[in-house]
């Protein structure tokens, strides 16, 4: 179908509006335009190769949702580049980060309205999620400290950690709480870009939402090696 090819386009093609837009009205430097523009680049490829390798016959409403959600992400994160050589404008990218933050409870919802849940649909929302979350991880970084970037890494760790040590991989058993804390980790880095709460309250607070994470996900690792340690039991 037409959308199953043009789907990527008009998803770079909305990064770059949203990229000439923030140039127009607040700005944006070189190291903002390269970002901006890897983020638009990076997605296009991996969506369109996704859909490719999956054979998938419709875009679906929701991924169009997502791809909002993305070139809104590509804006943040082109943002979060500019203020590491000066200023930016919290305010819109606080208000870019609460509009990709409340999406993303609107495509999970369209897909399941729609009929239209794919694993494709599913990894490209998480995909979309963890690179939201690692840009705002590293602009609030700058104020209250690098190890904010753990939240945002944490992610990829997992992954490539899942990548390199084969009994980390599989699905887990759905737990609604592992919901709550991803969803949790952007509001928090939200609020916490947004300058509103002290210094020392914002860092208590993103301090509390990293504990929670880190708990979410050695819940995971440890039930998985649970698991093999009694596969490996039965086996000798």
């Amino acid at each position: 179908m037409p959308s199953v090819r043009t789907g990527p386009t008009i998803g770079l093609i909305f990064h770059f509006a949203v990229l000439n837009v923030l140039a127009g009205t607040v700005g944006l430097g070189t190291a903002g335009w390269v970002v901006g523009f890897a983020s638009g680049t990076v997605t296009f490829l991996v969506l369109a190769h996704g859909l490719q390798r999956t054979g998938a016959e419709a875009f679906g409403a929701a991924n169009w949702v997502t791809l909002l959600r993305a070139g809104l992400i590509g804006g943040i994160a082109a943002l979060t580049a500019d203020s590491f050589t000066g200023p930016v404008s919290i305010p819109v990218l606080v208000t870019l980060s609460a509009v990709a933050l409340a999406l993303d409870a609107v495509d999970g919802n369209v897909a399941r309205r729609t009929g239209s849940c794919t694993p494709l649909g599913a990894r490209f929302d998480m995909e979309t999620d963890a690179w939201l979350i690692l840009v705002l991880s590293a602009f609030v970084a700058e104020s209250v400290g690098a190890w904010v970037l753990a939240i945002g890494l944490m992610r990829y760790v997992i992954g490539l950690a899942t990548w390199l040590v084969p009994w980390l991989r599989g699905p887990v058993p759905p737990r609604y709480w592992r919901k709550v804390v991803a969803a949790m980790q952007g509001v928090t880095l939200a609020v916490a870009a947004s300058g509103l709460l002290p210094l020392s309250v914002t860092t208590t607070v993103v301090a509390i939402s990293l504990l929670f994470l880190v708990e979410s996900f050695g819940s995971e690792v440890l039930w998985r090696w649970r698991r093999q340690s009694l596969t490996v039991a039965a086996a000798s």
